[in-house]
């Protein structure tokens, strides 16, 4: 299938670039598979929208304050860099731009001077592995001199402001590892959360650290060439009973945004059934995927030809999610990272 066919317009106004106070005042549209129909509601009326019994599932990976501002060593350059993860052959993989400029053997200062980072080893596409001097070990680095990794659509990424590191968060975040937010998680507050275990709506957690393999764009004109890289991830053994007993007792099982559709799909066993444990999850999901575990799905809106939009479009099918981009756009909904959120059951 070509890629050209996930296209859609988006005026550029539309882009939301502050997020929706309080949390759950985003608008939501909500999409009947069945019937074909999209509403206009809000994020605070999803309780009302879901029913007893549903059991929703999260993902709890907290972003890490992952970006690096530096500068080469001794021309001053600059240099942006985003930490991934530790490397299996030692330091850390990272994302550095200009890729070009950073090759084996430089010398970066970072971190206002706090950090000095070498590039010992390229990995293509931009990624390095680098190793890193300085006074604490790279987490408590990160965390005292880091720069929350918003997306660069948003203006103020190169700097962002004071109140991202806790916007740019679930509000239910507890597992360090995530390089950008699993947006559809935060449009929820506390008392939502709340409102949901009144209504005997039971809320389950797996982890799925995002990284640069959910956001690197397609390059491959058919959406089947494109490999997507594998992802850390962990199913705990009581959440994947829960799922389990839900789909046995014909309870539907409602996802929190892609990633967590991701790895549930990529747990499950052909008959549905969701085995607990921990992996590199590396399912792509696209338009042909038969859904084995996920019955429902909340997510944000997604860029064009990107693999997001891809899942959704195999979750609901493509000319259905397209019409109902247009709606959006039609109605002045936000989209990406900060803007507006879709229900699709």
């Amino acid at each position: 299938m070509e890629l050209s066919l996930f296209e859609y317009d988006l005026p550029p106004e539309l882009i939301a670039q502050e997020p929706s106070e309080p949390r759950d005042a985003a608008r939501l549209l909500v999409m009947d598979r069945a019937r074909g129909t999209c509403a206009d509601r809000c994020f605070a009326d999803l309780p009302a929208l879901l029913r007893p019994g549903d059991s929703v599932v999260a993902n709890e990976s907290r972003v890490i304050p992952a970006r690096l501002l530096g500068e080469t060593i001794p021309a001053g350059q600059p240099v942006e860099l985003l930490m991934l993860r530790p490397a299996s052959a030692g330091g850390w993989e990272a994302l550095v731009r200009p890729g070009r400029r950073c090759r084996p053997g430089m010398r970066i200062a970072a971190a206002r001077g706090a950090a000095q980072i070498t590039i010992v080893g390229q990995e293509g596409e931009g990624l390095r592995r680098v190793s890193v001097e300085s006074p604490w070990a790279v987490p408590e680095l990160l965390e005292r001199h880091g720069l929350p990794p918003l997306p660069p659509y948003i203006a103020h990424h190169q700097a962002p402001k004071p109140e991202d590191r806790e916007r740019y968060q679930t509000v239910y975040a507890r597992r360090d590892g995530s390089v950008a937010a699993p947006t559809a998680g935060l449009h929820f507050t506390a008392d939502l959360l709340s409102r949901l275990r009144a209504r005997d709506i039971q809320m389950h957690y797996l982890t799925l650290h995002v990284g640069v393999g959910t956001f690197r764009p397609i390059r491959a004109a058919r959406i089947e060439d494109h490999h997507i890289a594998a992802e850390e991830t962990e199913i705990p053994a009581d959440t994947a009973d829960a799922i389990n007993r839900a789909r046995t007792e014909g309870r539907r099982v409602i996802a929190i945004g892609t990633t967590t559709t991701r790895a549930l799909e990529w747990a499950a066993r052909e008959d549905g059934h969701v085995e607990p444990g921990r992996g590199a999850a590396d399912l792509y999901v696209y338009p042909g995927h038969r859904f084995k575990v996920v019955d429902g799905l909340v997510t944000n809106f997604h860029l064009p030809r990107s693999t997001l939009l891809l899942l959704v479009s195999a979750f609901c099918g493509r000319d259905a999610l397209l019409a109902a981009y247009r709606h959006a756009v039609a109605r002045r909904y936000r989209f990406y990272s900060y803007g507006d959120a879709m229900l699709i059951a």
